[in-house]
């Protein structure tokens, strides 16, 4: 092969693999449980990102797919549109299944890390989530809203880890 066929052919690898990453001191949770992870979670917090920009009731349901994979639709309400959208993709783990590390599409061959680096083991009743990069964030919950001990947990923790806390959204999920 020519130095030029090698380096697109690396170039076009990392397009492809190289969002499915972990951001540095960030360890994804061991001892997961994908089936007890399955179902409907509602987002408590984000930080803002082109896809979600100004959506509220923000959900996320997960649900085994016929190929291994997990099916993943995401959906919010539009104030600005007054309508709701959904998208719709699929996740893969990236290594062991026991392992929080899946990488999840929304566009065709592209993928992204969908990282869980906190759970509350005990009933799956929260989670925090981030990407290949900390410009990713999310607190996720079983029910629309959480305790106030929680909210300060995630928000310590996320800042402790070196992420932007202060730009965190809170969209309304009543």
């Amino acid at each position: 092969m020519t130095i030029t066929r090698l380096l697109l052919l690396f170039i076009f690898y990392t397009v492809l693999t190289g969002c499915t990453s972990i951001p540095e001191n960030i360890n994804p949770v061991k001892d997961f449980d994908e089936n007890r992870y399955l179902g409907k979670w509602y987002e408590i917090a984000r930080l803002d990102h082109a896809f979600e920009r100004g959506l509220s009731h923000v959900t996320a349901e997960y649900h085994l797919h016929s190929d291994g994979g997990i099916e993943v639709t995401n959906r919010g309400f539009s104030n600005t549109e007054n309508k709701w959208k959904e998208a719709s993709g699929k996740a893969y783990f990236v290594g062991e299944r026991n392992i929080g590390h899946l990488k999840v599409s929304f566009f065709g061959p592209f993928y992204s890390s969908y990282i869980i680096f906190e759970l509350d083991k005990d009933d799956y009743r929260y989670a925090y989530i981030t990407g290949y990069n900390k410009s990713f964030l999310w607190l996720l919950s079983r029910e629309p809203i959480v305790s106030r001990a929680v909210r300060e947990r995630f928000i310590q923790k996320s800042k402790e880890l070196g992420f932007e806390t202060d730009a965190l959204i809170f969209p309304a999920q009543h």
